[in-house]
């Protein structure tokens, strides 16, 4: 019944946005948004721009570091969805403008535990997108054994087969956990150690991979993968033979944000993008299109429940008790950027 009302609410709000929008379309106004690859539903986005006549210009971005990177050096953007630590940074930075909460009034349906996070604890900078873990994304007619630990991805056994996010804090994290250190270590040694781990672990890897993961699971052309929690459910639509595991070791949760950065040209169209984002049919409509969890508690009555129910969607409190959130690690990043950079001159 939930699924039948999502697909009859997509139709209602289509609907309805078409007929205002011809009192909207020839507004002339813009947003320019910048995103993960497939992080939201091409209909949600068609949506907005008939309901408000503003034309919403997309890019995708591959990583946080990316994204910053791109940002720091030239702009131009309207809004972002980068994750928690990179939200820190930001606004650490002074790279982020504040948002007029008077203008998102529909943020009163984000869950009270995805507010005052400890990246903006005074809800200043950024409204909560998207949550979720890191975890092994696997096929279960290639994979026989249990998938409960880093150490499959290290396994010979899946030589050629196994696939790593190319995200340096991603792939970081998979080695520092299976060593049992924190995702957030500032030890030398501890990162070092987890490098010499990745520079082990690389001959059995077939690739270091970005969105195209996903594809080549659905594909069968990989045993193993890491990633992110929302991407199996999205894969699963395509291949049933898909499972996805958080180790036992623990790793990452983590929680993406809309945020506006600093100068951004239409802040106001930004504002009513967020807004409009946060509507909690419209919140649902998107979080059953790209596979990842809401943060939205209003929004889940109209999700599906055996989709809302899959532990990649929803883990149990026992297994987020394992996992950590990513913090910003100011100068220390570029102890990560060293070792990550000499993993690839010195791995292969």
């Amino acid at each position: 019944m939930k699924k039948m009302f999502c697909m009859f609410m997509t139709v209602v709000l289509a609907v309805s946005a078409f007929a205002l929008a011809g009192c909207n379309a020839s507004s002339g106004e813009k947003l320019v948004v910048y995103n993960w690859e497939d992080y939201i539903g091409e209909e949600v986005l068609e949506m907005f721009e008939k309901e408000t006549g503003i034309k919403v210009v997309y890019d995708v971005f591959e990583s946080n570091e990316s994204m910053y990177a791109k940002v720091k050096n030239s702009g131009g953007y309207d809004i972002l969805f980068p994750s928690d630590y990179m939200i820190e940074r930001l606004i650490k930075e002074n790279m982020l403008e504040k948002i007029d909460m008077s203008n998102v009034p529909n943020a009163v349906h984000i869950d009270n535990r995805f507010k005052n996070m400890a990246y903006d604890p005074t809800d200043e900078y950024a409204v909560s997108y998207m949550w979720g873990t890191v975890g092994i994304t696997y096929n279960t007619k290639m994979v026989t054994e249990t998938v409960d630990s880093w150490d499959i991805l290290w396994d010979p056994a899946y030589a050629g087969q196994i696939f790593m996010y190319n995200s340096q804090r991603d792939a970081f994290a998979a080695a520092l956990k299976r060593l049992g250190f924190s995702v957030n270590t500032r030890n030398v040694e501890e990162l070092n150690a987890a490098r010499d781990s990745l520079m082990e672990q690389l001959p059995l890897v077939q690739a270091y991979i970005s969105d195209a993961v996903k594809d080549k699971m659905i594909g069968n052309e990989g045993a193993l993968a890491l990633t992110y929690s929302g991407d199996v459910l999205y894969c699963l639509k395509d291949n049933p033979d898909l499972a996805y595991a958080i180790p036992k070791e623990g790793s990452n949760i983590w929680c993406d944000g809309m945020v506006i950065p600093k100068g951004a040209k239409n802040k106001a169209n930004a504002e009513k993008f967020i807004d409009f984002m946060c509507r909690p049919e419209i919140a649902a409509i998107n979080s059953e299109y790209i596979g990842f969890a809401t943060t939205n508690i209003d929004a889940l009555q109209y999700i599906d429940e055996e989709f809302a129910s899959h532990p990649a969607y929803w883990p149990d409190d026992e297994t987020l008790d394992r996992c950590e959130i990513f913090y910003d690690l100011g100068d220390f990043i570029k102890e990560y950027e060293k070792a990550w950079n000499e993993i690839f001159i010195n791995g292969l």
